[in-house]
C-alpha cells in the first residue's frame, strides 16, 4: 500500500477501538497495584470509543479532515491519564496532517511522530517506563523504516513490533515495575489499538492476547509526574497563562515570531491564535515579562498565574480532614466542581459548598467532556474543579483550556483533600486566588485508606494476600491483614498524633454502621484528645477513608 486516505484510516481505527473493546477487561485486570487505581482499560477504551464514534460520523476521503475528527473525539472523550494522554497522541498525529487528502508511508511514520511530541509537551516531566516510552520508541522504529520502505503495511507493521517490545521493556525503565515484575498496562492498551491498525491494513483478524508474554500488567501513567520527582526539580516554577485580543495601534502579530520570543522565557510553551485573540500557556520564571510581551498586541482578557511549586509541594504532600463547620456558597457567579464516588460522600460536599458533583472515582474516571458539560450546565462564570482523584486531575486540566469562562483545578487527589479545600473557600476571591489558597488547606491534612488486595503480591517488604484488608497511611501501604478492623485501626495508629485534633472516618458501602461505631469507640478510648466524625459515604471499594487533622 503506497498511499492511506481519509476512508481507510476510518476502519483502521474502527479496527483499533473494536481490539482495545476486546481487550479493555484484562487490561483493568492489569492495572492494580494491587489497589484499584483508576481503569486504565476502561478509561482508555472509552476514550477510543468516543474517538471512533466521531470519526465514523465524520469520515472523509480527505485523510486530514478525518484525523482531526478522530482527535476532536479523543480530546472530548479523555478519561484519566491515559485516555488524555491517547488523546495527545492524536491530537499531534491530526494537526501534521490536517492538509493532506492521502499520505504516503514517510508522512504516515512522521505524523506518529508528531504525535509524540504532542504527548510529551502536555506532560512536565514525562516518565520513561510507561504508555509515553511505547509510543516514543515505536515512532522513532516507523520513522526509520520509512526512510526505506514505501509499503505503509510494512511500516506499520515494524511499528507494532517496536511497540510490543518497547512495552516488554518498560520494568527496566520504571522501578516500581522493576519491583512487583510487570510492565505498563497503559502501554499496553496502546499495543492493543495499534495491533488493530496493523490488522484493519493487511485484512486479517484480529490478534488473539498472548497470556504467556503479557502477565499481569499494572498501570504506571497513573502516577503523575509528581510522585517521580521533587520539587527542587522544577526549573520553571510558574504557570503562566494569558489570553490576548488583538487591537488596532498595536504590534502586528506573528505567532510563530511570538512564539520563538517567549521560548527563552521557560518552557511547555504553546500559542493558539486566530484573527482577533491569541492564548498563551507558558512555564516560566519571569511571569511579568510573560504578560509584558502579551500587551504589545493588545489587551490581556484573562491572566492565570500558578505557583507549581507549591502546588506540587501540596500534591506531594499528606491529606487532612475537614473542620466541622458548613459553608454555603451561591451558585451564580461562582461555582465549585467536584467528582465524588458514593452518593454519601456527595451529599457531603454538597452540604458543604460543592455546586455540582460529578459521579465518578477510581473506577469510573469522568470524561473531559463529562466535566466541560457540567461547567456549563451550572452557567457560572467563574469554576473552581476538585478532581478529588489523581488519575482525573489531566481531563480536569484538559476541560479547563476548553471553557471559555475563568476557571481553574484545585489539584485534590482525595475525597478529604476535596473537603477541605471546599471549606477554605472564599467567593469574595478570584479564581487564581482560590485555586493557591485551597490547594494550600489541603496540604495540611494527613489521610488513610483501608481496600482490599485484589492479588497476591509484595510491596515495600509487605506480603499481601488476595482479599487481604490493605491499611494505606499517607498513600503508604503499612499492613496487609485478613481483618477489616486490624486494617483500620493500624491507620489510625499511623496517623494520629499529640498535635491531632479531629478525625473523620468515612465508611463505605460494605461496612456497616456497627462496625464503622465500634471504629469510633476505638477511637474515642485510645485518643481521648480528639474529635471523631463519623459518615456514611457509600462508597465502593473502600471500606474506610480516614482523615486526621
Amino acid at each position: 500500500m503506497q498511499s492511506l486516505d481519509g476512508i481507510k484510516f476510518a476502519e483502521m481505527v474502527q479496527m483499533g477501538a473494536h481490539h482495545l473493546l476486546q481487550n479493555a477487561n484484562y487490561v483493568d485486570s492489569l492495572n492494580v497495584f494491587p489497589v484499584p487505581d483508576g481503569d486504565t482499560g476502561t478509561n482508555m477504551n472509552l476514550s477510543m470509543t468516543s474517538g471512533a464514534k466521531e470519526t465514523e460520523a465524520f469520515a472523509t476521503a480527505h485523510i486530514g479532515k478525518t484525523a482531526q475528527a478522530l482527535a476532536k473525539g479523543l480530546l472530548m472523550g479523555a478519561r484519566g491519564n491515559s485516555g488524555v494522554i491517547l488523546s495527545q497522541l492524536f491530537r499531534g498525529f491530526g494537526k501534521f496532517i490536517e492538509k493532506e487528502e492521502t499520505i504516503d508511508a514517510k508522512g504516515f511514520a512522521n505524523a506518529f511522530q508528531a504525535g509524540v511530541d504532542t504527548a510529551y509537551k502536555a506532560v512536565m516531566k514525562p516518565v520513561e517506563g510507561t504508555i509515553l516510552t511505547v509510543a516514543r520508541e515505536a515512532a522513532k522504529k516507523g520513522v526509520e523504516v520509512a526512510e526505506t520502505e514505501s509499503d505503509i503495511i510494512a511500516v506499520m507493521d515494524a511499528f507494532t513490533a517496536e511497540a510490543r517490545s518497547s512495552l516488554a521493556r518498560t520494568p527496566d525503565l520504571l522501578p516500581v515495575l522493576k519491583e512487583v515484575g510487570v510492565v505498563d498496562s497503559g502501554g499496553q492498551g496502546l499495543l492493543f489499538v495499534y495491533e488493530g491498525f496493523l490488522a484493519s491494513l493487511k485484512g486479517e483478524p484480529l490478534p488473539e492476547r498472548n497470556e504467556a508474554t503479557l502477565d499481569d500488567l499494572i498501570n504506571a501513567e497513573h502516577h503523575r509526574v509528581q510522585d517521580f520527582m521533587s520539587t527542587e526539580d522544577i526549573e520553571f516554577g510558574y504557570c503562566t497563562e494569558i489570553m490576548v485580543r488583538f487591537e488596532e495601534g498595536k504590534e502586528s502579530f506573528d505567532e510563530d515570531q511570538f512564539r520563538n520570543e517567549l521560548n527563552p522565557l521557560g518552557d511547555s510553551l504553546l500559542v493558539i491564535s486566530d484573527d482577533e485573540i491569541a492564548k498563551v500557556h507558558i512555564h516560566s520564571e519571569q511571569p511579568g515579562a510573560v504578560l509584558a510581551m502579551g500587551q504589545k498586541y493588545g489587551s490581556l482578557i484573562k491572566i492565570k498565574v500558578d505557583n507549581m511549586r507549591e502546588q506540587h509541594s501540596a500534591i506531594v504532600g499528606e491529606e487532612r480532614s475537614t473542620a466541622t463547620a458548613v459553608k454555603t456558597i451561591e451558585k451564580h457567579p461562582y461555582a465549585i466542581v467536584t467528582i465524588a464516588m458514593g452518593e454519601g460522600v456527595a451529599t457531603l460536599l454538597r452540604s458543604i459548598g460543592a455546586s455540582y458533583v460529578i459521579e465518578g472515582g477510581q473506577t469510573m474516571n469522568p470524561s473531559t467532556e463529562d466535566i466541560v458539560k457540567a461547567v456549563q450546565e451550572i452557567g457560572a462564570e467563574k469554576v473552581l474543579i476538585l478532581p478529588n482523584n489523581k488519575n482525573i486531575i489531566m481531563a480536569a486540566e484538559q476541560a479547563v483550556e476548553l471553557l471559555e469562562i475563568d476557571a481553574a483545578v484545585v489539584p485534590t487527589k482525595t475525597i478529604p483533600q476535596g473537603m477541605a479545600a471546599i471549606l477554605s473557600f472564599n467567593p469574595d476571591a478570584t479564581v487564581a486566588t482560590n485555586q493557591a489558597s485551597m490547594t494550600e488547606a489541603f496540604a495540611h491534612v494527613k489521610t488513610g485508606q483501608v481496600t482490599y488486595a485484589v492479588r497476591d503480591t509484595s510491596i515495600d517488604g509487605i506480603a499481601i494476600h488476595k482479599d487481604d484488608f490493605m491499611a494505606l497511611a499517607e498513600g503508604k501501604i503499612v499492613l496487609s491483614t485478613p481483618t477489616l478492623k486490624d486494617a483500620a485501626e493500624k491507620v489510625v495508629a499511623d496517623l494520629v498524633d499529640e498535635d491531632s485534633e479531629i478525625v473523620t472516618v468515612i465508611y463505605g458501602e460494605d461496612t456497616t454502621e456497627e462496625q464503622a461505631s465500634a471504629l469510633v469507640t476505638f477511637i474515642e478510648e485510645h485518643y481521648p484528645d480528639v474529635e471523631v466524625e463519623l459518615f456514611n459515604g457509600q462508597q465502593s471499594l473502600y471500606p474506610y477513608i480516614i482523615s486526621v487533622e
